[in-house]
């Protein structure tokens, strides 16, 4: 068994038991980010194998806030299954996850396929259906999210599930830029941003993931969600909360979770 088919399976059981693992920077020194994005692929793989099903991908560790609080001073990704879509309004149970935390984010419905090297901004306007709120819920089967770079990639880019809201929107007319963003734990205002926190502009972050991606031979495609980033730090999730993040120009989003 290589490397990448042993970590595969590593993180594939911490999330069935919810039992962590120490950090995969930790038990294979020299760990490295393409053996850890094949990890990923692999994991990936075989779920589709087992019924899983490709809806999107997502961009984590856009902003400082977010680099800062997990140590780590680039992008990552993931992918979006179906089973990690959540309707808003379905209270979410906390008992599947390990250690979840959420982001405010504003992902992207594609109508185009976007495949790097050198997707720019303009591609992405073009490949853009609409735009939604979201909320991302964040876990780690990595111990105390005690991640590098690698562990977070390997790791699906420590992805849980993904909720949609607010109502679609076209991008015309719109700086993502300067779209605002409060949110509200239990009625009460946590944090607040703008899409400029993005890598400067969702789009920019959009194109990085096209780009990134294509060096792995792996597409945007067309009908796909794209979870863009998010626009603070992340937040800790505990019994009976709800998380409203309401958003300039395109609506709000919701999501309540209980044991």
């Amino acid at each position: 068994m290589t490397i990448i088919q042993e970590a595969a399976s590593r993180l594939l059981e911490a999330e069935e038991t919810k039992q962590v693992i120490e950090p995969l920077t930790v038990s294979y020194p020299g760990f490295t980010v393409d053996e850890a994005y094949h990890t990923q692929l692999e994991m990936i793989r075989r779920k589709v194998e087992h019924g899983g099903i490709i809806v999107g991908k997502k961009i984590g560790a856009t902003s400082k806030a977010i680099q800062k609080m997990f140590g780590v001073n680039q992008p990552d990704y993931g992918h979006l299954l179906a089973d990690m879509m959540v309707v808003e309004g379905e209270t979410i149970s906390l008992d599947q996850y390990i250690q979840p935390k959420v982001e405010f984010e504003i992902a992207f419905k594609l109508k185009k396929d976007l495949k790097g090297p050198n997707v720019s901004i303009l591609d992405v306007i073009e490949a853009t259906d609409y735009i939604v709120p979201a909320i991302e819920v964040i876990d780690s089967r990595i111990r105390d999210w005690q991640i590098k770079f690698e562990d977070t990639v390997a790791d699906n880019g420590s992805s849980a599930c993904a909720i949609i809201g607010g109502k679609p929107t076209k991008l015309e007319g719109l700086d993502l830029t300067h779209i605002g963003m409060v949110a509200y734990r239990n009625g009460e205002i946590i944090d607040s941003g703008a899409g400029a926190a993005v890598l400067g502009n969702p789009l920019r972050s959009v194109a990085w993931l096209a780009n990134s991606l294509g060096k792995y031979d792996v597409a945007l495609k067309s009908g796909e969600i794209v979870l863009s980033g998010a626009l603070t730090s992340a937040i800790e999730v505990k019994d009976n909360d709800t998380f409203t993040a309401e958003f300039a120009h395109i609506g709000s989003v919701t999501a309540s979770f209980t044991r």
